[in-house]
This record gives C-alpha cells, sequence and structure tokens, in this order.
C-alpha cells in the first residue's frame, strides 16, 4: 500500500489496522468502566505513570510501523507466523481478562472500595494476567513482521513501567483484603 512518499505492506497495514480498532475498543470500555467505578466511590492510583503507559503503546505502534518501512523488513514466515499467533492468543487473554474482572476492567487503576480483588478466571492463578499479556504482545506484534528492534526496545522500556504498575496495583488493592488474603494467592 503506497502513502505516497512510503510504501506499507498490506499485511502490515490490515494488522495495525486491527490492531487499532482493538485499543479503540478496549478504551472506550475503559471509560464506561471508570465511570462506573468513580460512580461506586473508586479511587485512582498511579495518574502520573498513566501518561507513560499511553506514549509507550503509541510508539509500539509507530516503532513497528516505522521499522518496518525504513528498514524494508520483510515477512519472514517462521518468524510471522508463530508471532501472530501469540498476538491473537494473547488477544484471547486479554479479552479473558476483561470478562472476569467485568467492569473493573480498566486502562487506569481504579479500586472501588469494599470491592476484594476478583480470583476467577485467569487471576485464579497470577495476579496480574494482563501485564503478562502486555509482555508477550509487545514482543510478538512487532516480530509478525520482524521488527526486532521495536520489539527489543519496548520490552526494555515497559519492563520498568510494569514493575511500577504492578506495585502500583499491589499497593492499591492487596492492603484492604489484609494479610491472611494477600498470602492465599
Amino acid at each position: 500500500m503506497s502513502l505516497g512518499w512510503v510504501t506499507i505492506p498490506v499485511s502490515l497495514f490490515v494488522l495495525m489496522t486491527a490492531v487499532a480498532v482493538v485499543r479503540l475498543i478496549e478504551l472506550t470500555t475503559a471509560r464506561r468502566n471508570a465511570r462506573w467505578g468513580i460512580d461506586r466511590g473508586g479511587i485512582e492510583y498511579g495518574q502520573r505513570h498513566y501518561p507513560v503507559m499511553i506514549v509507550l503503546h503509541v510508539c509500539l505502534l509507530v516503532g513497528t510501523v516505522a521499522e518496518v518501512v525504513l528498514t524494508d523488513r520483510a515477512f519472514v514466515p517462521l518468524i510471522g507466523w508463530p508471532a501472530l499467533a501469540v498476538l491473537i492468543l494473547v488477544q484471547v487473554g486479554r479479552a479473558w481478562c476483561m470478562r472476569a474482572l467485568g467492569p473493573r476492567w480498566n486502562t487506569r487503576v481504579i479500586v472501588v472500595p469494599g470491592l476484594l480483588p476478583v480470583t476467577t478466571g485467569p487471576y485464579r492463578w497470577i495476579r496480574h494476567p494482563n501485564y503478562l499479556i502486555v509482555l508477550f504482545e509487545g514482543i510478538a506484534l512487532p516480530l509478525v513482521h520482524t521488527a526486532w528492534i521495536t520489539a527489543m526496545l519496548f520490552t526494555i522500556a515497559n519492563t520498568p513501567w510494569l514493575v511500577v504498575r504492578i506495585r502500583t496495583e499491589n499497593a492499591a488493592l492487596w492492603p484492604a483484603v489484609g494479610p491472611a488474603a494477600q498470602g492465599s494467592s
């Protein structure tokens, strides 16, 4: 697909369009769920690091396209198909997380007082499955079109953010339930 001065592979255009549509649906859901939480007395934590997440995820999308276009990366089936399979699996995983959390799923950290942390769905086995999904997605999405530099840079840049985010969520969610529940997960 040619945009005048640049040619984007059709498969990359389709992939990135699909990812962008999914992101827009997620953001719409997150806004609706944020209203739900705030209407029930929810308190937002980690507002200062939220813009960093937005920048990182925009850079993942832009970086993937830029690396493929600027370096003329080809689709390598041996890497691209498994990466696409992982990407599809993580989308299914994210949908499972969203379903388990219901109206409490959000891109922000909003805690409604009195509601215990969710321990169903993937949260039965792991406290923060969505961040494991983000980790795999940040690697798989660029690798579909062999954008390994973007995969590496996003992973390196995103790791400290994930640490901050997980600490923020743990501090917001788990002290309220007490030591017995904290040790059981």
